[in-house]
């Protein structure tokens, strides 16, 4: 293992689990901190014990009253609301596998990971139930919960958010999905009293979070309550001088479906009886700002492209940053200048980490105590082995670049139903081989220079090339295509194709409505440029690393 620096009174290793299960950790938290509030949304309070309540009734309704097993998968779709946490730890006490789903993919996307996972049954927001209904033909689908976005909500107030989301704003497309049972019928269904959370070993499968790969298809990483609870530990011991147990106050403006926001904003704050702040639209930033002056945050997570635009809201400025502790990036590289004007303006470093969400994700984050912006992910979390590697698998010689592979508890079991993806990802020692290239610097701490894969990431989302092809040749008018990322200011790397016409009449504009009709908005292409051939291999192989070049 390289010599990397280790957090300041931090552990080399993780000697137990907090739990051996999820579910059993929020049975410990609630009974520490019963009247704590575990999330907030919309202006409502959710306690831990009403979570618990909450959470045990449905688990009794998916189990008792739709017959689901144990280790059978149930997808949500769901942005930032409250019943996002009920409906998660409710399938993790069940002994169900939840697999998380973007309420804004196709309905291309969400039926390739409807098939693939054979989810029986998903909890949807009726503002995508129309895309569940085209995805849903041929899925192992058997049973689709509807929630509203006013569900958790006391009357009237519920019935008044409900009617402006879908009668003045219009935000519910029509959908026809015969014996779709509404959240609160399930809720009502059923039986807290009754319940007892199933009893699970520490591997058994807890989530499938999708992740892309070499061949374009999302693969679903299992992750266990192991993977997930040594991760959360880890998590803990790095940050918990900032994120103090029954103190913690976290804003959530990225996706809880999201396996960064998962981790840290849900779980981890489970773990400490903490508060997070559900933020359901973070591209409304007046509505994001002033939901930060409303309440005494004193931690923040986000990606760069979040940082930058919030330093350049005016209202941001005349925020009260006296609370606040801690401020994460991670999912997308944190840009110099962006950290420099968020430390200006907040008086708080940016600590940049680095995970992935095979690793649960995090594997690396700098020190609380750093000055300023490292431009390093910072030293790997307690209990993981890093190493630099060359493409033999040897380790490569110190300040050299090589591929980071880690080994941990965090780490995951491999790919859903895919042996051969997860055969080339792991070395025969146990070492996972991330893709990404990195080295060590002069003060020890990891830094990433490249990445092997030809992943874009756009706003902290992956976004692979093959599926983007994929999609684009099957325009009739395409001949061949390319993608790549290139730079960009706004998202960090933008989605640019390179296609050759079959149709010599073919406009960019008629390509990106294809791309909107089967792409979720961010992997759709920002710049189009059209050439009569593409650079290739004697083998015919598309280069894309000349294609990069003059961009």
């Amino acid at each position: 293992m390289q010599d990397f620096a280790r957090h300041p009174a931090t552990p080399d290793r993780i000697d137990a689990l907090p739990a051996a299960s999820l579910g059993e950790m929020l049975a410990q938290t609630v009974a520490r901190f019963p009247k704590h509030i575990a999330f907030h949304n919309m202006g409502r309070d959710l306690s831990y014990q009403e979570l618990d309540r909450q959470s045990a009734r449905l688990a009794d309704y998916l189990t008792r009253g739709l017959g689901l097993c144990a280790g059978e998968r149930v997808a949500l779709m769901m942005p930032n609301l409250l019943q996002y946490p009920v409906a998660l730890y409710a399938v993790l006490r069940a002994g169900l596998v939840a697999v998380n789903v973007n309420p804004l993919y196709t309905a291309r996307e969400l039926k390739h990971q409807l098939e693939d996972s054979q989810a029986r049954a998903i909890v949807v927001l009726e503002n995508f139930a129309q895309v569940v209904e085209q995805a849903s033909a041929g899925a192992a689908l058997q049973h689709v919960i509807v929630a509203s976005v006013g569900d958790m909500l006391p009357a009237p107030r519920r019935w008044l958010v409900n009617a402006v989301v879908r009668r003045v704003k219009k935000r519910v497309p029509p959908y026809h999905l015969p014996g779709a049972i509404p959240f609160r019928r399930a809720l009502a269904g059923g039986d807290a009293a009754r319940w007892r959370d199933a009893r699970l070993a520490p591997d058994a499968l807890a989530i499938l979070q999708y992740t892309g790969g070499t061949t374009g298809l999302a693969k679903g990483a299992m992750l266990s309550h192991r993977n997930l609870l040594a991760n959360v530990e880890q998590a803990r011991l790095v940050l918990g001088e900032a994120l103090r147990e029954g103190q913690a106050l976290v804003a959530t403006p990225l996706p809880l479906y999201h396996v960064f926001a998962l981790t840290v904003n849900c779980l981890l704050i489970t773990r400490l009886g903490g508060n997070s702040l559900l933020i359901t639209n973070p591209r409304d930033l007046d509505g994001l700002v002033a939901e930060l002056a409303r309440h005494p945050v004193n931690a923040f997570t986000g990606v760069n492209t979040l940082f930058n635009a919030l330093v350049h809201h005016p209202g941001f400025a005349k925020l009260d940053f006296s609370r606040w502790r801690v401020a994460i990036g991670g999912g997308a590289a944190v840009q110099q200048a962006v950290a420099e004007s968020w430390q200006q303006l907040t008086g708080l470093p940016l600590l940049e980490g680095y995970g992935l969400t095979e690793a649960s994700p995090l594997v690396s984050v700098n020190a609380l105590g750093i000055a300023r912006y490292t431009g390093a992910v910072g030293m790997p979390v307690p209990g993981t082995e890093v190493e630099l590697r060359d493409d033999a698998g040897r380790r490569v010689a110190d300040g050299e670049p090589g591929e980071v592979c880690i080994r941990g508890p965090q780490i995951m079991a491999g790919y859903w139903q895919r042996p051969d993806e997860t055969a080339k990802v792991f070395h025969p020692d146990g070492f996972f081989a991330t893709g990404d290239i990195g080295v060590r610097t002069a003060d020890g701490l990891l830094k990433l220079v490249d990445r092997k894969k030809d992943m874009v990431l756009v706003s902290g989302f992956n976004v692979y090339p093959n599926e983007v092809e994929d999609v684009v040749a099957q325009h009739p008018g395409v001949r061949e295509v390319a993608c790549i990322g290139v730079p960009d200011e706004r998202t960090g790397e933008a989605v640019k194709i390179v296609v050759v016409r079959r149709d010599p009449a073919l406009q960019a504009e008629a390509l990106l409505q294809h791309c909107r009709d089967n792409m979720t908005a961010y992997k759709v292409p920002r710049h189009v440029e059209f050439r009569d051939e593409l650079p290739k291999s004697n083998v015919g192989k598309i280069l894309r690393r000349e294609l990069r070049q003059p961009a």
